[in-house]
């Protein structure tokens, strides 16, 4: 905090359950703990079961209905006994300032927008070329919008589709990573590569099709074809295994082996290890927070080239890019990675580089800027002037305004 903050009372909605965790609740996890490092106090309501384990900040809401969204499943909790929740949560919390992610989706979020009194600042995470269900929404969300003091994006891909469909404009401040939990992770030496038998590490939902786990399966014949020895481990929640792949992709399905799903540890631990991590999603992501764990971890990225991806790995300097969807790319690119030495070490040293604009410790500066200007202008909605707020925040943020 800077000299002149007071510790706030923060009270974060994450609309997705805990059940089955992702992107975002792992960024409002990830969130109150900076927080409370930085002496706030924070308490986060989220969907999840009562017997999920969850860290002591977290109020479970209850259970979560899954529902198609973005391409993907989420678990989203809404309705009348939910309100009466967070009706109460609010109470009891008695918030400086309300910290809502993605008000726009029937959640929690949404909820707890339509019943807050007092400064709300929204994070929005999506990034959809076009939404019909967000344009059908709009004009029964459009008056609680209205309520929202500020609002940011994690990315530039985020922020446009917040600008092109629910309107406003928002401050991007990118999703932070604990750098150092992933620079000092220990390797296993299971997963550790050799010059004869390198590996390349995938992490994601692995029945999820944007994930892209089918692309980097088609494009193991072609990595092995050039590296023979290459092993492929494969993280994640789903009913993808060994049968699926060798369905796909025969005797090369000998090359890949599913871990299951791992823990954070674990997760860091993988990265660590492992010679290349692939990133091969087909669409709808609007950042990559796992390309800046992989570079924190010291691992090599080969990621699609989408959008967001090349901002993230600043075009390709700090990371490979290869076209999306591509297999036969895909598995020539990772084939040219694990054999080029040199190339592998510049895109690591770019990227050691790169990553510490997103560590907690830099984010976290940004989102307190945000607070402080919510909850002394709350009659000055943030984003109105994205320009002025743009640069009054990063001046805040690098301690410039006080």
């Amino acid at each position: 905090m800077s000299p002149t903050s007071r510790p706030l009372r923060v009270g974060i909605v994450c609309p997705y359950s805990f059940d089955v965790p992702g992107g975002v609740q792992f960024h409002a996890r990830d969130l109150a703990e900076a927080l409370l490092a930085q002496g706030h106090h924070v308490s986060v309501l989220a969907p999840a079961a009562e017997d999920t384990p969850v860290p002591p900040y977290v109020v479970p809401a209850g259970r979560a209905i899954p529902v198609h969204y973005n391409g993907s499943v989420a678990r989203l909790s809404f309705g009348p006994v939910m309100a009466a929740r967070v009706r109460k949560w609010l109470a009891a919390g008695q918030f400086d300032v309300l910290h809502l992610h993605e008000p726009a989706v029937p959640s929690l979020s949404l909820l707890a927008l339509w019943i807050a009194d007092g400064p709300v600042v929204a994070t929005f995470h999506t990034a959809i070329v076009r939404s019909r269900s967000l344009q059908l929404a709009y004009p029964f969300i459009r008056q609680p919008l209205e309520k929202i003091t500020a609002r940011i994006a994690v990315s530039e891909d985020a922020r446009r589709t917040l600008v092109e469909h629910l309107g406003g404009d928002a401050v991007v401040i990118p999703n932070g990573v604990f750098v150092d939990q992933f620079r000092g992770a220990v390797p296993n030496p299971q997963w550790q590569g050799t010059s004869q038998r390198p590996t390349v590490a995938f992490l994601g939902r692995l029945d999820e099709p944007r994930k892209g786990l089918e692309v980097l399966l088609a494009a193991v014949p072609t990595l092995l074809a050039e590296v023979p020895g290459a092993r492929v481990l494969v993280a994640g929640r789903g009913e993808t295994g060994p049968a699926q792949a060798r369905e796909l992709i025969g005797d090369a399905a000998d090359a890949v082996e599913f871990l299951g799903a791992v823990s954070d540890e674990d997760k860091a631990r993988l990265l660590a290890s492992v010679d290349v991590y692939c990133a091969p999603q087909t669409g709808g992501e609007s950042f990559g927070i796992v390309l800046v764990e992989a570079m924190s971890a010291g691992a090599c990225v080969v990621a699609s080239d989408l959008g967001a991806f090349a901002r993230v790995l600043d075009d390709g300097a700090a990371g490979v890019l290869f076209p999306t969807g591509d297999a036969q790319g895909l598995g020539s690119t990772l084939a040219r990675v694990l054999t080029d030495g040199p190339l592998r070490a510049g895109v690591c040293a770019h990227a050691t580089g790169l990553v510490e604009r997103y560590d907690w410790s830099a984010v976290v500066q940004q989102v307190e800027a945000v607070y402080e200007m919510a909850v002394a202008g709350r009659d000055a909605p943030v984003g109105e002037d994205p320009s002025s707020v743009r640069d009054a925040l990063l001046r805040r943020a690098r301690g410039e305004l006080r």
